[in-house]
């Protein structure tokens, strides 16, 4: 099979007019945010530096499904198959997404480099004039060109070197500041079997790319074309895969907007009902202290009413008792030592005095009582447009004057002396109904 002429397909392109070479949003490690030193693709497709991966804490892992794992590592091109059987792999955590991912048999070495992170980060140096670059061959001074036929960035004395050797005396040399418009300048990828040979075949049996060495060995037997023969057929096979994942992608954006919404205008509504609820509340706590305010001042009148018709019985019993206690000392003296004829002067003004107070009209017991009690659950009407409850009563229930009426049962008067508490009525009687006639 003679090799295509043609240049390896995206491995020389020019940038787009307007767009800024490098990406500096992938090209640092999530982990020590430094530009990325020989990234490793996980199988959740996050970039992680090899050294950053090492000291991560490994943790053991019981493979029960071989080598179809879809946390392993099957992006790597050179990993052994795996026995279908049970085997214990090693297994770290993605430091992005906390995805498990089962190590292959070499390790975190053996995991896929990240060719396209490792061209943004040349770029992104390229970008920034160069710095952090060395030369490819002495890995000692600052690159200045770059060999375009051999891919290698290269200082000015091993570019003279490099022209002065007939095997790369033709090759193209470019300067380093000219290469700033191009979207790929990174190195070509080595076999890792044969690192003198460049990756420029693509086995179809084992579904990875092979350099000449290997076709001529392990592969020989196998189906094969250059890469650019065949990244045409592989593309449009991904390509399909992504028509399919996009409108998920998609979906899941308009599903996370849709959240976002919601959750917007839950937010809102609940402000808009927390306001009612002050509002509410408040004016409703304004009701309710008004009619507190409103029953103590009631209870206070009712208070001092009753205070007042006590104070004025007392003044008058007070000052009867004086009078008749005046009487009564002054008889008893009186009679005890006055003479006859001093009595009998005496005797009708005394009469007089004792007829009249004992004509005297009384009340023994107190003009008022202390019978106030408070109904909490009693409808006191509305206050601000509010139902309030809670009233003050004076008044008590006098038995005598009450129908005792039950469910069969003749109604009756029940004839009681003494006042007691409608309450008490009702608890002594039950289910018993209490009505004033």
């Amino acid at each position: 099979m003679s090799e295509n002429k043609k240049p390896l397909l995206g491995f020389v392109h020019k940038l787009p007019s307007g767009t800024a070479p490098g990406n500096s949003g992938k090209t640092r490690c999530p982990l020590c945010m430094g530009l990325f030193k020989a990234p490793r693709l996980l199988p959740c497709l996050h970039t992680v530096c090899t050294t950053c991966l090492e000291q991560l804490e490994p943790f053991s892992v019981v493979d029960m499904r071989g080598g179809d794992s879809d946390t392993s590592s099957e992006g790597s091109i050179f990993q052994e198959l795996k026995p279908r059987n049970q085997q214990s792999q090693v297994g770290i955590l993605c430091p992005v997404c906390d995805a498990q991912v089962d190590l292959p048999i070499g390790g975190v070495k053996a995991l896929t480099l990240d060719h396209l992170a490792m061209n943004d980060v040349m770029l992104e140096n390229l970008h920034g004039e160069g710095q952090g670059l060395v030369c490819d061959l002495c890995n000692d001074r600052e690159v200045e060109k770059r060999c375009q036929t051999c891919k290698s960035n290269l200082c000015q004395f091993c570019c003279q070197a490099h022209r002065r050797q007939k095997k790369t005396s033709y090759h193209t040399m470019v300067d380093l500041k000219d290469l700033k418009g191009y979207s790929r300048v990174g190195k070509p990828i080595l076999c890792p079997i044969h690192p003198a040979e460049e990756l420029r075949l693509f086995c179809e049996f084992c579904d990875r790319p092979v350099c000449r060495d290997c076709v001529v060995g392990e592969h020989r037997e196998h189906p094969y074309d250059f890469t650019s023969n065949v990244i045409h057929k592989h593309g449009d096979s991904v390509r399909e895969l992504l028509r399919g994942t996009q409108p998920r992608v998609e979906a899941l954006e308009e599903a996370l907007a849709q959240i976002k919404r919601v959750n917007s205008a839950l937010q809102k509504r609940v402000e808009a009902v927390a306001a009612d609820v002050r509002k509410f509340s408040e004016g409703y706590i304004k009701a309710i202290e008004e009619h507190r305010n409103k029953m103590l001042k009631q209870l206070e009148d009712i208070r001092v009413q009753k205070e007042n018709s006590l104070q004025l019985q007392k003044a008058q019993l007070e000052q009867l008792l004086a009078d008749m206690r005046t009487g009564v000392e002054f008889t008893e003296h009186l009679l005890a030592s006055g003479s006859d004829l001093e009595i009998l002067i005496t005797k009708g003004v005394v009469v007089e005095r004792l007829r009249k107070l004992n004509k005297v009209e009384y009340n023994t017991h107190p003009g008022v009582n202390d019978h106030i009690s408070f109904s909490p659950q009693e409808k006191a009407g509305q206050c601000h447009g509010y139902e309030v409850y809670g009233a003050i009563n004076t008044k008590e229930v006098d038995p005598a004057k009450c129908v005792l009426q039950g469910e069969g049962r003749k109604a009756f008067v029940m004839g009681i002396e003494r006042a007691v508490d409608r309450d008490m009525v009702f608890q002594e009687l039950g289910l018993v109904q209490l009505e004033k006639r």
